[in-house]
């Protein structure tokens, strides 16, 4: 991949020359913003869906209607508006860069609600808005340029494990479906203008791999390419994915692709996290990125950690020199991101081993 020129190579300079300034601050949380707008089934389907399917596709007669409530990446076509309003409130936050809300927005996921001619048109336009927030800000803070990150999720599949545990040997998705799940997705990303695509939430290294494998063949016939975010997740307390990688190990399977970054996101709080954290600013040669939970989920599925509590763990990893990129994941707002901003400014982001820093990112 880093043969090829950069898409946007004055973004990709901005990026940059910002990383090497200070420790950038990502967003937070989509789910725990939209959860508050509290929608019901006909806030989520919108007139198009009304129906609980596509009323302007030629084979919305091929199903019934599902429920589609909790769909949350068909708001961006349902109700632009509020995801507009998420990204415009974590930039006011102080964020550099904002994910896309498109985590679920692959056919394997929106197969749940037999919407999988979406996927093109879900990341397309979950990039747009993304990038029309982060331009109206870049030009009231010429100085502090904003990034769209396309974000790839994980799909609802794993092509390392068997989800049958009476039959080990059994899989239910291919590495050559992954890759052109990801293809679509990562095409949309790129035509909707993201600046940079993160493969986040990782359980699974080979899915990984696949979306990996499914950019560096995008970008080539595209002959040009975006820089690639990665970001793995430690399940529990064991320290390792789910399919069974410590940090370290996950990094060197993926280090081939010469990502800008590296990192663990979501699963644990910043307090758990930090020792991995820890062995990825030890062992990577490209910049490392964090962005926990707060907390870990009570009882009720929620997510107890003020902005203060997050914010003094992850003021401690910057001190530390820990840390390039940071934000949060689930159970974070814009409070969390505020302070996470406010405690990090003025520590000096983690050296890279490398000097070449334009080569790590790919």
């Amino acid at each position: 991949m880093s043969a090829l020129p950069w898409l946007h190579p004055e973004r990709v300079a901005a990026l940059q020359a910002a990383l090497r300034e200070r420790i950038l601050i990502l967003d937070g949380g989509m789910g725990t913003m939209l959860q508050g707008h509290r929608l019901d089934e006909e806030g989520f389907r919108g007139e198009r869906f009304a129906g609980g399917r596509d009323g302007s596709h030629e084979h919305h007669h091929d199903h019934p209607g599902c429920d589609l409530k909790g769909n949350n990446d068909l708001l961006t076509l349902t109700k632009p508006d509020i995801i507009r309003g998420v990204h415009e409130a974590y930039l006011e936050a102080g964020a550099d860069l904002v994910e896309t809300n498109t985590f679920n927005s692959t056919r394997i996921s929106q197969a749940d609600y037999h919407l999988e001619h979406l996927a093109y048109e879900l990341n397309l336009e979950g990039a747009r808005l993304a990038r029309a927030a982060c331009d109206a800000w870049t030009a009231k803070t010429p100085d502090k340029p904003r990034f769209v990150i396309g974000v790839l999720g994980p799909t609802s599949r794993t092509a390392s494990l068997s989800p049958d545990v009476n039959d080990p040997g059994f899989r239910n998705v291919t590495f050559e479906e992954l890759a052109a799940n990801y293809t679509e997705a990562a095409s949309g990303l790129m035509d909707g203008g993201a600046d940079l695509i993160m493969v986040e939430t990782i359980f699974d290294t080979l899915n990984a791999k696949a979306a990996l494998f499914a950019l560096s063949e995008l970008f080539r016939e595209r002959g040009a390419r975006l820089p690639v975010m990665i970001s793995g997740t430690i399940t529990d307390r064991s320290g390792r994915t789910l399919s069974g990688q410590t940090a370290e190990a996950f990094y060197y399977s993926v280090a081939h692709a010469r990502p800008l970054s590296v990192g663990l996101n979501c699963a644990l709080g910043a307090a758990d996290l930090r020792p991995h954290v820890q062995t990825l600013a030890t062992v990577a040669d490209c910049f490392v990125s964090t962005h926990p939970n707060a907390g870990l989920p009570n009882a009720f599925g929620e997510y107890d950690e003020t902005p203060e509590q997050m914010a003094a763990v992850i003021g401690g990893f910057a001190r530390e020199g820990l840390l390039n990129l940071v934000g949060g994941c689930c159970g974070t707002t814009p409070a969390h991101i505020q302070a996470i901003a406010d405690a990090v400014r003025g520590c000096a982001p983690r050296a890279l081993h490398s000097t070449d820093d334009t080569a790590q990112a790919a």
